[in-house]
């Protein structure tokens, strides 16, 4: 049958340098997700336990903690595994299943920040009008499409590439990379769909960043006129423009170096590269939002003072 992969096990790689320290690295790598989980687990709880946290910011947000706990779990408990054992193999199948979660987490992410930016845009640019527009029903589907819409298109990804014919089985990463897998593939075999449909995706996705530019340009220039929308941009805009920068980069980053990266550098370096996105974002977002949103902070300490009670 026709484009259908040989190989069944890859073996990953990326941790060969680091093997002669894998019980430091087991052990810190077990702490930093397990408070990852706690601190997001917490944000989501306190948002869906407390009535008056029930606006689209807060539900928006309570989406980016969902998300930080989705695509660190196919991340983390593999890594874990492969520290205790002697050999880093993972099957063909899971290999694509943890593909479609990495990718549908940033590419979802992206997507809740493009929502916010623009919640933020009609409650400071256009007030009269935000609840007319931000209804219940309008914010469910804005929520839904972006879910559905980034599982459609990495689906798309994952299809084109498990057409692919492959020859090798040896992938230099802590985790499975959709364009590394293309790289494997046997001379003989045809890249060009797998390239149209990634190049369509960054496309729809710079599109996103295109569109919260322009929010913050009008949030900007609104915000400049008004002091009382200045404090509502520093207490709910910041925020959401640490947490955009800070994903940005990352995934700018680690898009180039995947591209364009070259393999002399230090294999500690290039595993560091590969999982800023799931290092930086998913604690800094909780710690960013619980520190800077007045009733997540206030609700945070009244049960911090039930609790020592």
């Amino acid at each position: 049958m026709d484009n259908v992969s040989v190989v069944r096990i890859f073996t990953l790689t990326g941790l060969n340098e680091t093997m002669d320290h894998r019980t430091a690295i087991f052990s810190l790598t077990l702490v930093y997700y397990c408070v990852v989980l706690f601190l997001n687990i917490s944000l989501i709880v306190i948002i869906v336990l407390d009535e008056n946290l029930h606006e689209p910011m807060y539900v928006l947000l309570c989406c980016v903690c969902i998300n930080a706990v989705y695509g660190t779990t196919s991340f983390y408990p593999k890594l874990l595994i492969d520290l205790l054992s002697f050999s880093q193999e993972i099957s063909y199948n899971w290999c694509l299943f943890q593909i479609f979660v990495l990718y549908s987490y940033a590419c979802c992410e992206l997507s809740i920040l493009a929502l916010m930016a623009y919640d933020r845009y009609l409650a400071i640019c256009r007030p009269l009008h935000y609840h007319t527009l931000m209804t219940r029903r309008m914010l469910s589907q804005l929520v839904s499409f972006s879910w559905l819409t980034p599982f459609c298109i990495v689906s798309i990804n994952i299809l084109a590439t498990s057409r692919l014919e492959l020859c090798r089985f040896t992938i230099k990463r802590l985790f499975c990379v959709n364009w590394i897998i293309v790289q494997l593939a046997c001379p003989n075999s045809s890249t060009l769909s797998n390239n149209i449909v990634s190049y369509a995706t960054i496309l729809i996705y710079v599109s996103h960043g295109c569109f919260i530019v322009w929010t913050y340009m009008h949030l900007v220039r609104t915000c400049a006129t008004s002091k009382e929308n200045r404090v509502k941009f520093m207490q709910t805009c910041v925020p959401h423009l640490i947490s955009l920068t800070t994903f940005l980069t990352v995934i700018v980053f680690d898009l180039m170096y995947i591209r364009f990266g070259s393999a002399e550098i230090p294999q500690s370096l290039q595993n560091f590269i590969a999982i800023e996105f799931l290092l930086f974002p998913p604690m800094m977002n909780p710690l960013i939002y619980g520190l800077k949103l007045t009733k997540i902070r206030n609700r945070i300490l009244s049960w911090s003072q039930t609790v020592g009670k």
